[in-house]
Parts: C-alpha cells; sequence; structure tokens
C-alpha cells in the first residue's frame, strides 16, 4: 500500500496501515468523506475483476508530465469564459450498458439492423458451432455476475475488430441481451427528443474505474481494473483545474463521490468541500444556484443500472434528473450531458476505433492479462446532450469518448488539455446550435419513466431465462 493510505476515513490524519484495502472498504471510506450514506459502487458487484481487490498488484509506473499545451484561445486568460451562452454544464454518467444493450432499437442512430419480422439481425458465435441472436431481455433486471467487462473481456469480445467474441468471453450468453422502451421509457423517449450521439466510445477496454478515471483527468494513469491508486496524474485532474481558476464546480453524490475513482484528491479539502448530497442537486436546481460545472452521481448499489440492478430504477433516476434541470429556473442557460462509463460486457455491432494514447504510461498489467495500450476506444454508449439549443431531429456521427467531455470544459473556459487524449478528443458541440433560436426554449414533454413499485419486482422475481428459448441456434 502506497505511504500516505489513510487508515481511517480521507481526510484524517491518521497512521498508514500496511494491510491491504479492498475496494468495499474504500468505497466506504469515500462516503465518509462525502459525508453521505453507502459503501458500495454499482454494488461491489461480482462481474468485477477478483483482482481488483488491492491496490498492490497494478502500481503503474510513475508518468511523465505531457505537453499540457496553450489553451485554446491563446489570446484570452485562461479560465475566462468563451461559450456565454451556457452558463451550466451538468454531466450525468450511468453504468454499464452499451448503445446497442441500451437503445440499439431505438430506431434513431446507428442500432441494431432490424429483420422483416422486427427482431435484430445480430448475432454472436457460441464457441460451440452455434449462433446467439439479438433478445429482449426478459425482465428489466440483469444477472449477478454477468455479463463483464474487464480488461480481458473487452479485448476478447473485440475479437481484432469483428465484435465476436462477447458471448465466448466470460460475459456468456446474455451479452446479446438488449432492453426496450417498456424497460426505459424514459431513456427511449429522452434518446428520441434530444440529439444522441451514435459513435460516442467509452475511453478504454476496461472497468468503470478506469473509464471514470479518463472523465475527470483524460487518463486512467496505467489502471486497466478496479484497484485503488491514491498517485494522482502529473497534470492534476479537471477538478482541480476548475478549483485553480475560480470556477465553481460539484459533485452530487447519491452514495459514493464519483471523483473517488481518484483517491489522493479525497486528502484535499478543496476537494472533499466540492461533495455533497444528490439532495443538494434537485435543491440547487430548483433554486437557479447551479454551480458552473456539476457531477452529478446516481446512487451506485441501486439506480447506475449495473447489474444486476432493475434497470427500471436507473431509468427513474435519469429522469428525475433530466426533469429537474428541464423545470428549474436556468434551464435556459443549461447544457446536460448524459453518458455511460463503459459497456458493461454487453453486445455492441461497431468496432471501437483507434485513439491517442493520452501519456507515456503503459497498462499495468500482471501475469495473464492481454497485452495492449491505450491506444484504442472502448465499446459505444448511449450518450446525449440536453439543452435548449440542442438540434432537433439530430443524430452525432463525430466520434466521442468521455474526454469529449473534458475538451467541452476546457473549450468553454480557456484551459489547457491535460492529455494526449483530450487534446485529441472532439467537443459534442456539433449537437448544438448557438446561433439558432433555441429549438427546446420550452422543455419538452418526455414519457414517464416505469415504476417498478406498481408491478411485481424483477428483483423479487428474477431475471428470467436467459438467454430465452429460441436464442440459440445450431449445433
Amino acid at each position: 500500500m502506497p505511504a500516505g493510505l489513510p487508515a481511517g476515513r480521507v481526510g484524517e490524519d491518521t497512521p498508514v496501515t500496511q494491510a491491504p484495502m479492498t475496494r468495499r472498504t474504500f468505497l466506504g471510506m469515500a462516503a465518509g468523506a462525502a459525508g453521505v450514506a453507502g459503501a458500495s459502487l454499482a454494488g461491489c458487484s461480482a462481474a468485477k475483476s477478483s483482482s481488483a481487490t488491492t491496490m498492490v498488484p497494478r502500481r503503474p509506473t510513475a508518468a511523465t508530465p505531457g505537453h499540457v499545451g496553450l489553451p485554446p484561445n491563446p489570446s484570452a486568460p485562461v479560465g475566462s469564459d468563451q461559450l456565454p451562452q451556457f452558463d451550466h454544464l451538468v454531466v450525468v454518467m450511468m453504468e454499464n450498458h452499451s448503445f446497442d444493450n441500451a437503445i440499439g432499437v431505438l430506431g434513431r442512430g446507428d442500432g441494431f439492423t432490424i429483420a422483416a419480422d422486427g427482431s435484430p439481425t445480430a448475432t454472436n458465435p457460441d464457441g460451440h458451432g452455434g449462433l446467439v441472436h439479438a433478445f429482449a431481455m426478459p425482465t428489466p433486471c440483469q444477472l449477478p455476475n454477468q455479463p463483464t467487462q474487464t480488461w480481458n473481456a473487452s479485448h476478447q469480445q473485440y475479437d481484432d475488430g469483428t465484435n465476436e467474441g462477447f458471448v465466448v468471453s466470460a460475459s456468456g450468453p446474455v451479452a446479446m441481451g438488449y432492453f426496450t422502451a417498456k424497460d426505459l421509457p424514459f431513456s427511449y423517449s429522452l434518446a428520441g427528443t434530444f440529439p444522441i450521439a451514435d459513435r460516442w466510445f467509452c475511453s478504454v477496454l476496461a472497468q468503470t474505474f478506469p473509464n471514470r478515471r479518463y472523465l475527470l483527468a483524460g487518463t486512467s494513469l496505467g489502471l486497466i481494473d478496479d484497484s485503488l491508486l491514491m498517485t494522482l496524474p502529473p497534470n492534476g485532474t479537471i477538478l482541480q483545474q476548475l478549483e485553480r481558476h475560480g470556477i465553481s464546480w460539484r459533485d452530487y453524490s447519491s452514495n459514493v463521490p464519483g471523483i473517488g475513482v481518484w483517491p489522493g484528491l479525497l486528502s484535499q479539502p478543496a476537494m472533499t468541500r466540492g461533495i455533497v448530497s444528490i439532495e443538494s442537486f434537485f435543491r440547487d436546481c430548483a433554486a437557479g444556484t447551479l454551480p458552473s460545472c456539476s457531477f452529478v452521481d446516481p446512487n451506485f448499489s441501486t439506480t447506475s443500472e449495473e447489474n444486476p440492478q432493475d434497470v427500471q430504477f436507473g431509468d427513474a433516476f435519469l429522469a428525475k434528473v433530466v426533469n429537474a434541470v428541464m423545470a428549474g429556473p436556468k434551464w435556459s442557460k443549461t447544457l446536460l450531458i448524459w453518458t455511460y462509463d463503459e459497456h458493461g460486457g454487453y453486445f455492441d455491432h461497431v468496432p471501437p476505433p483507434s485513439a491517442p494514447e493520452p501519456d507515456e504510461v503503459p497498462p499495468a498489467l500482471v501475469a495473464g492479462d492481454v497485452p495492449g495500450s491505450f491506444n484504442r476506444f472502448g465499446f459505444r454508449v448511449p450518450s446525449g446532450v440536453v439543452s435548449p439549443f440542442a438540434k432537433e431531429d439530430f443524430v452525432s456521427h463525430t466520434v466521442y469518448d468521455h474526454t469529449s467531455i473534458l475538451k467541452l470544459i476546457e473549450t468553454k473556459w480557456n484551459l489547457p488539455a491535460l492529455t494526449r487524449r483530450d487534446a485529441a478528443a472532439n467537443s459534442p458541440l456539433d449537437m448544438v446550435d448557438f446561433d439558432a433560436p433555441p429549438a427546446f426554449a420550452h422543455p419538452p414533454r418526455l414519457s414517464a419513466p416505469a415504476n417498478p413499485a406498481r408491478e411485481d419486482s424483477c428483483e423479487v422475481l428474477g431475471p428470467g431465462s436467459i438467454p430465452p428459448p429460441g436464442a440459440v441456434t445450431g449445433p
């Protein structure tokens, strides 16, 4: 365990212990640092790698500072507002679903190809001479241990660009399952009304922590799994940049603060002061007092949509967040981005393209890991923009990843890039039009989310038969 890791709550001046710290223990510490309840991120799902229990095995070599470069507008002060058309950026990142799995039958964007009988044509070999066909999930619930999105599983799923390794990977047949508007009524309505991006990829072929690290820093600093590493990147995180230039921000936490994927931040008072409760988000929306930049976290045990959760509860959470923004007095000056951290091990038919390596830090591989580097994006995830300025009937085909959010923040507030990845990223501004009258000046009425309390919850009844009868053909 690296020196300086506290034995008790983060931020306390306590002795360093030599006992390994589990992910669950850390998340409890993170929750304590935030002053919010709960102690498990995404339920500490068994889909996560069993090697992701300590921070010792995967410590990468030290990074050398990359080229930060000039701010986007060298003639303006760093930290100055270059996009005054909106005052508030809200980022909501859910968990563990690919584009095809979550909105592949939306009929908008590059989703499933649909056969004459109305069913998707996508298949994946089962490794025994048969094919597993894409199938609608029997219930809104998911299996407890599958699918999986570990580094090894994700690379096997990619299968040198064929995307035919999903079922034979540790994900198994459930990888070919998908959800419909019946399961995710609000999400389908949202994605069918506001612009979406059908080439938004997660940042790395790996799990939650590495991808969420890219969201905040443009690098995972070598991390490929959900191990814990106190070291911060040499150029810091976007939160530190915002703090340094007096740009207000908050991490609105439901049970565990999302910024805890960089544990080193949790020993900095300036960072922990920015962690507040999710209830504060709804109050701030109603009062028109949101900060300049908001990161909104679901409850990682119940409403993030990670397996084995009932996805309806995540749909309801997203609805509550989006509706609060649209109903608030600052709707006219707000831009919200919603996305997912990674694909969760669910099938997607679009092979992820190559990507710039963020820095000089290689993947922290151990024996048995698939060789690789950080020169490729992960699989597509559902993503879109919600704003008065959002374009009507628009699907962006521009390649994005989570560092595109960094690029937007850097573009708005004239901040230098943190790594080569966000320096090269595309900003999602093609989904808005600041020169035309706002298409959504009056917020649209979106479908209500499902209300699982009105029915027998699938969390009681189970996820049903997976794969369902008829989904597998061949020997």
